[in-house]
């Protein structure tokens, strides 16, 4: 049955994928306390231990990250979180359209989750980020006009 706490802690799972993790096993205990082991994102079925690669690999691409959540609404089984991820790009970042090597510019990303929750953790992420605004506003992704 799903069932979605009273106040969902959108902060501690931002805190995973921002703050330092801890070394180890640790890393994927943490995990494992907001998320079912695998997880399901965008269609695809990832272990904690992939999504503990994938956080530290964002952690790499950024330093001193912020957040901010831009809204937040609870349903029957889900929670849709929308945020901007901002800071300065220090490390490769993987991107839709490929890795973007570190540019020392400040980048701001935002993101759509769409959780679904089950027994109080999160069992599947739909995620939507605009990315090509971020890129476009430091001078890393720019339209081109037709020829002619």
């Amino acid at each position: 049955m799903h069932h979605v706490p009273m106040a969902f802690d959108v902060q501690r799972l931002l805190n995973l994928w921002t703050d330092p993790l801890p070394e180890g096993a640790a890393a994927e205990d943490a995990f494992r306390e907001v998320y079912t082991d695998p997880v399901t994102v965008n269609g695809t079925s990832l272990s904690v231990a992939e999504m503990v690669t994938r956080a530290r690999a964002l952690q790499g691409s950024f330093e001193h990250p912020q957040r901010e959540i831009l809204g937040l609404t609870e349903g029957e089984g889900s929670v849709a979180v929308a945020f901007r991820l901002t800071g300065r790009h220090v490390g490769p970042l993987n991107t839709s359209v490929g890795m973007l090597p570190p540019t020392g510019k400040v980048i701001a990303l935002r993101v759509i989750d769409i959780l679904t929750i089950e027994d109080d953790l999160i069992s599947e992420i739909v995620m939507v980020a605009d990315e090509l605004g971020g890129l476009a506003a430091i001078g890393a992704a720019r339209l081109t006009s037709p020829a002619g």
